[in-house]
């Protein structure tokens, strides 16, 4: 039976942590920023985690992550 490939596109965008949790930053943040107010631009910069079935989907695509 042949190895099941990471999806390189997906291992790109997120970063698996100790505990197995799956991080990821937040889009929107890189261009046309004059018009978003600070509030907004500082909560883009945080890291967030995925939760429920989009974690449960980006697990199988990054397998050996």
């Amino acid at each position: 039976m042949p190895k099941i490939k990471t999806r390189r596109s997906a291992a790109k965008r997120v970063k698996v942590t100790a505990k197995g949790k799956i991080k990821h930053w937040s889009p929107n943040k890189s261009h046309l920023l004059t018009k978003k107010n600070r509030k907004r631009k500082r909560r883009l910069k945080k890291a967030k985690y995925l939760e429920g079935g989009q974690a449960a989907n980006y697990k199988q695509l990054i397998i050996y992550m």
